[in-house]
């Protein structure tokens, strides 16, 4: 009986290794399309949050208002493409945070509004900020349209 040299215990160890690393890895496999339904509804839910009708079709008016509620909120525009219907605004209140809005018609009688709001460049999906835009919004649009300044 011979002894093992130490080149033999090494491969065998590496391949233990090897084993036992990616062992684990099977099972966190997840079917894809578990995974893209379940992105999907995060992003409905999201985008339900973001985007709001206002049965209006003056798209420039809808900017106009959209622009002023910003700037009520603290916002100031960075960007104004009325051509394209977008809006964008930072947040310098001790944290920095940029809302793009974009305006859009939705149908004969409507326009959609979506804004799209990021924390220190990362996304926001925590529904207060844009409860808040849209509740300014809203009363503006009513203003606007009842011409009540």
């Amino acid at each position: 009986m011979s002894m093992p040299n130490c080149r033999t215990l090494s491969i065998r160890g590496l391949a233990i290794a090897f084993a036992l690393a990616v062992l684990p890895l099977g099972g966190c496999q997840t079917d894809s399309k578990q995974q893209v339904m379940a992105v999907d509804k995060s992003q409905v839910e999201l985008r339900a949050i973001q985007t709001r009708a206002f049965d209006t079709s003056d798209r420039n008016l809808t900017i106009r208002t959209v622009i002023s509620s910003l700037q009520d909120l603290g916002f100031v525009i960075d960007k104004a493409d009325e051509q394209l219907g977008i809006i964008s605004g930072t947040k310098l209140s001790g944290y920095a945070m940029r809302m793009t809005v974009t305006v859009r018609p939705r149908g004969k009688t409507q326009m959609s509004v979506r804004a799209s709001a990021q924390y220190n460049l990362v996304a926001v999906s925590d529904a207060e900020p844009y409860q808040q835009f849209f509740a300014a919004l809203s009363k503006a649009m009513f203003l606007t349209a009842n011409e009540v300044d």
